[in-house]
């Protein structure tokens, strides 16, 4: 793939954007779970579930997330704040609910859940009461942990990690420009989203020159400096270019 001038790269990645963000691309990725609800929390609580086990081939994602919404039943606030989650088992007795998420990971997210629902109405106000959205990510893991005593792999620390799965539930959840993304939170603005980062977005972005090609990490200091770069192209929404990303093939 040739490197571009700016401009260039801009119009390449918008017209790659322009033919992922569609509606059919919905019911192929884990963000259909969002568009099945239409109580607000029930989508909050979905974009954390969904982004939190979206990892490995994404056709077991999908069978995943319809195994663990289908635990939940019409409505997943209702099945927390009425804690029927603690019909859960903890390993050994515990069920795989995708790969290494198991039972007890999915009751340890609901009770974090209740704990902060019980007293607030949307997890907008955590996120929106930090300085960065990176603080706002240490904030619910932070309430994760008091909620259940523990830390857990699952909830990433971002001291150490890239947070790709929680800044795709957060760009799920702040981008306003749909029909993906549905923009609930009106008090976050999405020129503050940062990147979700896996192989094949780091991949791509090394190729287009967005990122240096060494090291080849995909970790907190790449999400910075790729997500820098993309406020250069569209500083009020850097982040559509996920889906322009994600939807590059290499060596086009």
């Amino acid at each position: 793939m040739k490197r571009q001038t700016t401009q260039g790269l801009k119009k390449y990645l918008d017209k790659l954007y322009l033919d992922v963000n569609r509606k059919e691309f919905i019911e192929s990725d884990p963000v259909k779970f969002l568009h099945r609800y239409k109580n607000k929390k029930d989508r909050e609580i979905a974009a954390f579930i969904s982004a939190t086990i979206a990892w490995g081939r994404r056709d077991i994602i999908l069978k995943s997330c319809e195994k663990i919404f289908g635990l939940m039943g019409k409505s997943p606030y209702s099945y927390i704040i009425e804690e029927k989650y603690k019909n859960l088992r903890k390993r050994p007795l515990g069920k795989s609910l995708h790969r290494t998420f198991f039972e007890e990971d999915l009751l340890y997210l609901c009770k974090g859940f209740n704990a902060y629902y019980s007293k607030n109405n949307s997890l907008e106000t955590l996120f929106a009461s930090a300085g960065d959205l990176w603080e706002g990510i240490g904030l619910f893991r932070d309430m994760m942990a008091e909620a259940n005593k523990s830390y857990s792999k699952h909830v990433a620390n971002p001291a150490s990690s890239a947070c790709k799965r929680l800044f795709l539930a957060l760009r799920w959840l702040v981008r306003r420009e749909g029909p993906i993304d549905l923009g609930l939170w009106k008090n976050i603005n999405p020129s503050s989203l940062y990147i979700p980062l896996d192989v094949h977005v780091g991949r791509i972005a090394r190729q287009l020159g967005l990122l240096a090609e060494k090291p080849a990490a995909n970790n907190k200091k790449a999400v910075i400096a790729l997500t820098e770069k993309l406020r250069e192209l569209c500083p009020e929404d850097p982040i559509k270019y996920d889906l322009a990303l994600f939807g590059s093939s290499v060596d086009k």
